[in-house]
């Protein structure tokens, strides 16, 4: 049964490189498999981030708390995209930020061991996580413009058409903290766009 939970993973990577079979089974091997329920926090704030996981099933989020007690959203994971904190997984520093499952979620890990010895055996796996660095500030450099350059309304339909899934999965106070705005706002300009 879990040799079924592979073929995504591997549909990712090789998306990026053609492997071989063997090489797919050396990295398989040295996954790990996990199963979290929902409302479960993978990280927090202080702690060392010791992951790299690929999201199979589920939906968790990162967020950070701003000095006013109020969570801000910086990104969500669904099926098919990876989560951690990149910054304290690679420097192995406390992190800024929290990871909480917001669906019952099973994932796939690396930890800093099983990358090392991946890219050691295997090192067009480096090219694998360059095009995922990629992908994700590409994402994350879109979004600062969004925010900076777009109206409320504007910013929730750009997220209604990047993540049409989300919008039904997730509550819509996270989205509201995510776009950078009050969930009392988000109502507003959902009632607005219902009435055109």
């Amino acid at each position: 049964m879990l040799e079924i939970k592979y073929d995504k993973i591997n549909e990712y990577v090789c998306r990026c490189h053609a492997f071989s079979e063997e090489e797919l089974n050396f990295f398989d091997s040295i996954l790990e498999y996990s199963s979290v329920p929902k409302k479960s926090f993978l990280l927090q704030e202080g702690e060392i981030c010791n992951f790299e996981a690929y999201v199979v099933k589920g939906c968790a989020r990162t967020f950070y708390v701003d000095p006013n007690g109020f969570e801000v959203t910086l990104q969500f994971a669904t099926e098919d995209w990876w989560v951690s904190d990149i910054y304290s997984f690679h420097n192995q520093i406390p992190s800024k930020l929290f990871i909480e499952t917001l669906e019952d979620c099973e994932f796939l890990i690396l930890n800093p061991s099983s990358k090392d010895k991946l890219l050691t055996k295997i090192p067009y796996f480096e090219r694998v996580f360059r095009l995922m660095v990629q992908r994700n500030l590409a994402a994350t450099q879109n979004r600062l413009i969004d925010t900076i350059s777009k109206s409320a309304q504007e910013k929730y339909e750009e997220f209604l058409i990047h993540y049409p899934y989300i919008s039904q999965r997730v509550a819509q106070h996270y989205i509201a903290s995510y776009l950078g705005i009050s969930p009392e706002f988000l109502s507003k300009v959902r009632a607005k766009m219902t009435r055109f």
